[in-house]
């Protein structure tokens, strides 16, 4: 007997209640306590269908229709009534090839200037991914490759129900009896097809129309086998049968509850924990929680403006409902596209370029939907993120929380799971981050008053990211290149200090005419302009570069640079250290064993250094826990970081985000979350999480202090690098500012230096008096004379 006979024989003798509990094992294993779920609206193209399954109200005559196709502009009406309602799905549904039995339908295509119904479809694909900003899932039936192929370009996903692969089913008296395209064979090949091609597709079966349970575990079987060849099953949907009125089936019974129990978890045991299990829900209304029970992780798409068109008799569940429901069950409801979240976020394989950017702009770093309009850096209020009832958390959670608060080093998957939280876990981790800010640091949140002087835009490098740097001296994109005078760097630091700062920060582009001395003398200008003037200057890369011009080691150049008068060192040009994801956003540039070593060589010489994270791009959740390991081993070791800073991606002048490689940065939830699980999972080695109120804004800033943050960074004066990305959170922070805010969320404003040190009174009290900045001078790039000064430095 092969393992499908055993199984098959396991599955009728086992207890339903034992098959329960193995289904939903199996399902918290894959999906852990989530239940998605996507907004959609429903368009129905055409109802007319050449097949006659006995048991549909969807098809209709031309008789029955006001005309055989919607027309562009009502697709278009349909599509837009959808966006307003915060719909991201456009289903397409529609009857199989009707032009091939009705010619009245072949008439109407002649009209709109199309062979085929396929091709009609495609063209209000591509007519919705124009004027809206939905995406298309197209469920049109049998296809060929060609048709599959075509509807992949326009589309983010397609469909077509296996239903059962009895061909018995087909007999006369049968449900599928006069409908051609319910052929088994024919919807195994269009599965095939599918697979070959790489496309996302949705199947399942239908339940209750006439076939055995062993029948059912064979398409089961089927659908599997095909998914275990491709990939690309991304969602198999157990659908009960509704007799209807009107129709040969009418009389027939329906599927009891325990039937589609019975079914759904054979599903889960057959198809196993990854796969994305789904029961619609309007087609059992009272019984969300037993579905759950069962092993479904999907409840399909939800319209809060159209009808279930198929099932017209079966009104959608309210979208507040369904999570009432949902969380009843004990799992917490969550939006996704029509696309599922690991093929959305595999776009390259799994989606044709020109929608691939579509969908990259809609998701999160889990792949689920974005349901609000916030990105870093833009001037918008940030979404409310609702208070819940925290009574229950996932387990794991709770124990993550539990380890980061005794200081434990937790394990890549523990940290993966506190960023996975979401609604009442949110909240959990949140106050769990809160409370060990609190316990850890008190209510004063710091600040430093510093000035950026960014001396070059120009680089070398090509990092996919950065909107500041230019490669060339001539590229005039997002502004002119320059490299700044000496003396403008002096009259900056001088003025600075005039204004209260403490602190300059020096970074800029990797200049191919720049060597070690350059970095030197741009030092020496600004010491001696202010000999007391805290230099926080040089990444990682220009240490490198520094280095590595000047034929020396790495730690003989720091104490070159600490001898003359360097302070510490921004740990920026981290972005993600991991090198899988900088292989595709800094392939060029720093590996991040690289980055380490600079940073450990730093702290050796006695140089404190900040951490960051560049982080909501192309990278997840893995490759956080990742970076903050890395970071947390390397301050185990030295102790020399004096900060960790989350930079959120801010998008909106970001090559890669334009040619369509990376998302919109992180959501909000993302970007609030980065800040308390670095507070948990770098307790107690970095007592100091900082906020990038740049990026973030007040309302954002505020959020991310009530999240484990007691930092507020700089106030920024001439800050250049956000600002060429876009962000639109404005280039200085007051002190008086800065106070009104942090006393805004209940806390206690106070001034530091950069290495956390009370500056003296004398220092703080110019700061809330500052003259206006003057005008700062830009040296356009191959003018300055700061290569020809390089000999003088020795």
């Amino acid at each position: 007997m092969n393992q499908n006979e055993l199984l098959r024989r396991r599955l009728h003798d086992t207890p339903l209640d034992e098959l329960l509990d193995e289904a939903a094992r199996l399902r918290d294993a894959g999906h852990g306590d989530v239940i998605s779920y996507s907004r959609k609206v429903f368009i129905p193209l055409t109802r007319l269908c050449r097949d006659v399954c006995h048991y549909c109200t969807f098809a209709a005559s031309p008789r029955e229709v006001p005309a055989p196709y919607l027309t562009p502009d009502e697709v278009l009406a349909i599509a837009r009534a959808g966006e307003r309602a915060g719909c991201h799905e456009a289903l397409f549904t529609l009857g199989d090839k009707p032009e091939l039995r009705y010619e009245v339908a072949r008439e109407q295509l002649t009209a709109l200037g199309h062979e085929s119904t396929i091709a009609y479809l495609a063209a209000m694909c591509e007519l919705v991914l124009q004027e809206t900003k939905l995406l298309p899932h197209v469920n049109p039936g049998v296809m060929t490759k060609d048709d599959i192929a075509l509807l992949r370009k326009l589309s983010v996903s397609q469909g077509v129900m296996l239903e059962s692969t009895s061909r018995r089913l087909l007999e006369r008296g049968e449900a599928h009896h006069g409908s051609p395209d319910k052929d088994p064979t024919l919807r195994v090949a269009t599965l095939r097809a599918a697979g070959e091609l790489q496309v996302p597709f949705t199947s399942g079966i239908l339940i209750g129309i006439g076939e055995t349970r062993d029948e059912r575990l064979d398409a089961l079987f089927t659908l599997r086998d095909l998914h275990a060849e491709f990939g690309h099953l991304q969602e198999t949907i157990v659908q009960n049968f509704r007799a209807k009125d009107d129709t040969k089936m009418a009389g027939l019974p329906e599927p009891g509850l325990r039937e589609l129990q019975w079914t759904i978890a054979a599903a889960r045991i057959i198809l196993g924990p990854a796969a994305n299990l789904q029961a619609p829900p309007n087609l059992t209304p009272a019984e969300y929680p037993r579905l759950v029970a069962a092993g479904i992780n999907d409840w399909g798409g939800v319209s809060p403006v159209t009808p279930d068109h198929v099932n017209p008799e079966m009104p959608w569940p309210q979208i507040a409902q369904l999570e009432l429901q949902t969380g009843l069950a004990g799992k917490q409801l969550v939006e996704r596209l029509a696309i599922y979240p690991s093929y959305a976020l595999d776009s390259t394989r799994w989606l044709d370029k020109a929608v691939a950017p579509r969908v990259l702009a809609a998701v999160d770093a889990h792949g689920l939907a974005r349901t609000d309009d916030w990105s870093p850096g833009l001037a918008k209020t940030p979404p409310r993120l609702a208070r819940r009832d925290s009574s229950q958390i996932p387990a794991a959670i709770a124990d993550a929380i539990a380890r980061a608060s005794e200081g434990e080093t937790l394990t890549i998957a523990q940290i993966e799971t506190l960023f996975s939280a979401r609604g009442t876990a949110f909240d959990v981790v949140c106050d769990a981050a809160d409370s060990l800010r609190r316990r850890t640091c008190g209510d004063r949140v710091r600040y430093v008053v510093n000035r950026n002087i960014n001396y070059t835009n120009v680089c070398s490098f090509k990092c996919t990211f950065c909107a500041f740097s230019k490669s060339t001296r001539g590229n005039n994109l997002r502004g002119p290149a320059y490299d700044l005078e000496l003396p403008e760097v002096a009259r900056r630091t001088r003025e600075a200090w005039d204004r209260g700062a403490s602190e300059v920060c020096m970074q800029g582009g990797i200049h191919p005419d720049y060597d070690g001395n350059t970095y030197l003398l741009l030092l020496k200008a600004a010491k001696e302009a202010v000999p007391q003037m805290h230099v926080h200057a040089f990444s990682p890369l220009e240490v490198t570069h520094g280095a590595k011009t000047l034929g020396i080691s790495l730690e003989a150049f720091l104490t070159q640079l600490r001898d003359a008068g360097l302070g510490s060192l921004p740990g920026t040009a981290a972005e993600i250290l991991d090198d899988e994801v900088r292989r595709v956003i800094c392939p060029d540039k720093l590996t991040t064993s690289e980055w380490l070593e600079v940073i450990e060589s730093a702290h050796r010489v006695g140089l404190r250094t900040t951490a960051t994270i560049m982080f909501g791009h192309v990278d997840g959740p893995v490759h956080w826990a990742r970076h903050l390991l890395a970071v947390r081993d390397l301050q185990a070791r030295t102790g020399g970081f004096t900060e960790f800073v989350p930079l959120p991606f801010v998008h909106m002048e970001a090559p890669m985000y334009f040619k369509g490689r990376a998302r919109k940065g992180p959501t909000y939830r993302e970007a609030i979350l980065m800040h308390a699980v670095a507070r948990l999972a770098l307790h107690p080695l970095i007592p100091n999480i900082q906020v990038s109120w740049v990026k973030m804004g007040a309302e954002g800033s505020i959020a991310c202090l009530n999240a484990g943050a007691n930092d507020l960074g700089g106030t920024l004066m001439n800050e250049s690098i956000s600002r060429a990305a876009g962000t639109q959170h404005g280039q200085e922070m007051p002190p008086a500012r800065m106070d009104e805010l942090v006393r805004s969320a209940g806390r206690v404003p106070e001034q530091r230096t950069t290495l956390y040190a009370k500056p003296p009174v004398t220092r703080i009290a110019p700061t809330y008096d500052a003259p206006t900045l003057l005008p700062i001078v830009l040296t356009p790039a191959g003018k300055t004379s700061n290569q020809r000064s390089c000999s003088q430095v020795t």
